[in-house]
């Protein structure tokens, strides 16, 4: 069993995150976890649990007393041979560092996003290469495994420049890297702004780019490469579409069958009204988001694995047999995206969508 903790607070307006994310408050901060207590009290069914991620927001926003009382609060579960993560901005101190591996937190996934200053100022960040080197040294001096987080495709963004920040996270010699084309959503700061996305054409040159830069880590999923045997377990839960609990504030759930999405309301949630919906999937939307998670892999979908758990050949669904006609899908011991449509994945994957068995 998989479990999820969201805490929604960041230590800085990031220009880019919904506006949904709550500027770091002690007092509001100390409520959310008297009620994130309550939540896993009343949910947890006590399964032993082998991941645990706690994102945000940026949890490490925390004081040093609330992250030890987060820290408590995940006593609450059966932990086995447990990876466990959390998630930071490159601000994070000795103290906190400590903290963390006090309490058994054993992987960390860094915000770095760039480390060039002309975009760390527009996506409202500012730290420099010399804090992110510093901040890496440390966490490998306390043994942490290390994800580090680039965005691409930032407005204004050349080829060049995303070659200077592959080259520079390929210096620090982390263990996983995920890099996010940088998509503006509504309720951002820089959509209210007027600032666009930039040329779908670029965007595509820079996917290239960092494929080819990157090309010595396992690339094993859409957005994510690592090590040997340095893959998320935790992220690779989501993509086999297994269960898991999602704790917090617009955090989401899968278990037994029900996926459920929690309150964004802060208010709501505080006041113990947890859960915003919940829907029990039947046979056809299972199968449908095995499908769109599961091809999310670059190595794709096992289909013995996939025939053990729904007694069905995978090459008997039409929707299937027709991508493979096409070289869309590639069918060997498993079945996955042709690599030259990796990219443009989503046109393959909305197809699973509303799937009839």
């Amino acid at each position: 069993m998989s479990i999820y903790i969201h805490i929604p607070f960041c230590n800085n307006i990031c220009s880019y995150c919904d506006f949904s994310k709550f500027y770091y408050n002690s007092n509001w901060a100390d409520n959310y976890l008297s009620s994130l207590e309550k939540e896993i009290k009343l949910n947890y069914k006590g399964e032993i649990v082998d991941t645990i991620y706690i994102g945000g927001g940026t949890p490490t926003c925390l004081n040093i007393e609330q992250l030890e009382r987060l820290f408590k609060i995940t006593n609450l579960f059966n932990k086995k041979n447990i990876e466990f993560t959390v998630e930071s901005n490159v601000e994070l101190s000795l103290e906190k560092i400590k903290l963390l591996k006090k309490y058994g937190v054993n992987r960390i996934s860094i915000g770095i996003q760039t480390v060039n200053p002309k975009y760390l100022k527009f996506l409202n960040r500012d730290h420099t290469k010399a804090d992110v080197i510093n901040l890496i040294n440390l966490l490998k001096e306390y043994n942490f495994n290390i994800n580090v987080d680039l965005i691409y495709a930032i407005p204004g963004e050349t080829l060049e420049e995303l070659n200077e920040d592959l080259d520079f996270i390929l210096s620090l010699d982390v263990n996983h890297i995920s890099t996010y084309s940088l998509i503006i959503e509504p309720h951002t700061k820089l959509y209210i702004d007027n600032i666009y996305n930039i040329d779908q054409d670029l965007d595509y040159e820079m996917y290239k780019l960092i494929n080819k830069k990157l090309s010595k880590y396992h690339h094993y999923e859409i957005s994510n490469f690592a090590k040997k045997n340095y893959e998320s377990k935790h992220n690779l839960v989501y993509w086999n579409n297994l269960n898991y609990y999602g704790f917090g504030l617009g955090a989401s759930g899968y278990i037994d069958n029900i996926r459920y999405d929690n309150t964004k309301s802060y208010n709501n949630y505080i006041n113990g009204k947890y859960i915003l919906e919940e829907h029990e999937l039947d046979l056809n939307e299972t199968i449908s988001n095995e499908f769109i998670l599961g091809l999310r892999k670059i190595d794709g979908i096992d289909i013995l694995d996939f025939y053990k758990k729904y007694n069905i050949d995978i090459t008997s669904i039409d929707i299937v047999k027709q991508l493979i006609k096409e070289n869309k899908l590639i069918l060997t011991d498993k079945l996955k995206i042709n690599p030259k449509y990796i990219y443009i994945s989503n046109t393959i994957l909305v197809n699973f969508i509303d799937l009839s068995i």
